[in-house]
């Protein structure tokens, strides 16, 4: 397998390790010959992961790549979590306090390269956060009240790294980049309660109320204890054996620290940390699809460099989308060259990279509903009045914010469209999706794959009724049956 370390100024890396190249993120991000490596282990240091900077794309796109990322998208996501951070330290705490018992100062400052620490006595401690948060380089600061606590973690860039520590810094990488194989959190067991995480004032909720009611009736007649659960109950999941997310998910969002602490305590979920972080990326989701051959609108990843080369691609109009953008917000229609030149300038400011599309008008979208690799509905989802997409957020009317929907047998569907809605949703692994198809001079083009697709009473049911919900109840189960 190549390693590559992946760092922003490559000519300031000092290491020398057989079969290991260093390259820039640049690099990384638009050469067209790291897209197409097979087997690749990305170690990324670049100086920033902070949400969609340049180091964040390096680890978002090794994993549409199927290339080995440490740290993953979902190590940098939870840094950022101070929910998530406050847990795993209370875990901790123990290990935290015997460690720091004789210092007398009330700061201490623990500076972690690759899981170790210049000073043995840390050796454990420094070895736990790196299982957790996989960051090759880390710094955490504690202060003392009554007792140790945590002040803040951050990944810091190794120009941050003090002189005094760079030679043990480079026998740390070296130590760490010779072995075959790199350490991973543990996980642990549960057993029979099941949270419906629902957001009160979601403004484009994935169930309607009745929906959820119908979840809870058909639970309970499986056995399932049901609490609706919402996002201030984050410290009580430990309480629950099984997780349904039935609020908008972002990365940004408490959806995640949810579905991450689930995958952390092995509470038996739908839908996992890593579709969220997956299919709320637009970005990765055009790298993945690319990859894997699946037919999709001319598609094109936009950066400050290339955006020159976009419309001789796509043509006019084109649809351009935010990278984390969610049932129609942030994407935007350029029908001119200088609406596109203001849109791309003004989303290139929040996100170092965006997607351009080119525009394929349809009258409907197919939207297959996939659960564990297997379709459970199949609708057919059509433009709100008088727009361009299924969604209108900005009609005058409330009834005019969203098209009409039919929904039909399965068997029904077209064989091309059904064919690749499945290996869509195999890319991003088992879970529940919506995989939205637009069927275009008679050839299937996937437009996007959705975690957390909508399951409203009346539409997504409308053929099948309670069969829909006791599929993705079932598939709870078995999910605990098997821990």
């Amino acid at each position: 397998m190549n390693k590559i370390i992946v760092v922003n100024q490559p000519e300031k890396w000092n290491l020398s390790v057989d079969n290991v190249s260093v390259i820039s993120t640049q690099e990384y991000l638009t050469n067209s010959k790291f897209a197409q490596l097979k087997k690749a282990r990305i170690f990324n240091l670049s100086k920033d992961y902070s949400y969609q900077s340049k180091g964040y794309y390096v680890s978002l796109l090794a994993e549409a790549r199927g290339h080995l990322a440490i740290p993953t998208v979902k190590n940098i996501v939870d840094l950022r979590e101070p929910k998530l951070v406050k847990i795993i330290s209370e875990d901790f705490d123990d290990l935290i306090q015997q460690s720091f018992k004789n210092i007398k100062s009330q700061k201490f400052t623990l500076s972690i390269y690759f899981g170790q620490n210049v000073a043995q006595k840390y050796k454990e401690l420094s070895a736990m956060f790196y299982r957790h948060f996989q960051i090759p380089f880390l710094r955490v600061k504690f202060n003392f009240t009554n007792k140790w606590n945590i002040k803040s973690i951050r990944a810091i860039a190794e120009s941050e790294i003090p002189e005094e520590h760079k030679e043990s810094m480079y026998s740390f990488a070296s130590e760490y980049f010779a072995k075959k194989r790199y350490d991973t959190p543990k996980l642990n067991t549960s057993e029979f309660d099941l949270a419906i995480l629902v957001q009160a004032d979601d403004p484009a909720p994935p169930s309607n109320p009745k929906a959820i009611k119908k979840f809870i009736e058909i639970a309970e007649k499986m056995n399932f204890y049901v609490e609706v659960i919402s996002p201030k109950d984050l410290s009580r999941l430990s309480a629950f054996d099984a997780l349904f997310i039935r609020q908008s998910t972002e990365v940004n969002n408490e959806a995640y620290a949810f579905a991450r602490k689930a995958q952390q305590e092995d509470i038996a979920i739908i839908d996992y940390p890593d579709a969220i972080l997956k299919c709320c990326n637009k970005v990765f989701m055009a790298e993945a699809l690319q990859n894997a051959n699946i037919p999709t609108p001319r598609t094109m990843i936009v950066h400050k460099e290339n955006k020159h080369e976009v419309l001789p691609y796509t043509g006019l109009p084109c649809v351009l989308k935010s990278p984390d953008s969610t049932f129609s917000f942030g994407v935007k229609k350029a029908e001119t060259v200088e609406e596109f030149q203001t849109l791309v300038s003004s989303m290139l400011k929040s996100s170092e990279l965006i997607i351009a599309q080119e525009f394929s008008p349809s009258e409907y979208d197919w939207r297959i509903g996939i659960l564990d690799d297997k379709p459970i509905f199949a609708c057919r989802y059509y433009m709100a009045k008088g727009h361009w997409q299924i969604y209108n957020w900005n009609a005058p009317k409330k009834d005019d914010q969203d098209g009409n929907a039919d929904c039909m047998a399965i068997e029904d569907v077209p064989k091309k469209i059904l064919n690749v809605a499945l290996k869509s949703a195999k890319l991003m692994g088992k879970g529940l999706y919506g995989i939205d198809v637009k069927e275009v001079n008679g050839q299937p083009l996937v437009i996007e794959i959705n975690d957390n697709p909508n399951i409203d009473f009346g539409v997504e049911d409308s053929f099948y009724g309670d069969k829909v919900y006791m599929e993705i109840l079932t598939a709870i189960k078995n999910r605990l049956l098997k821990k």
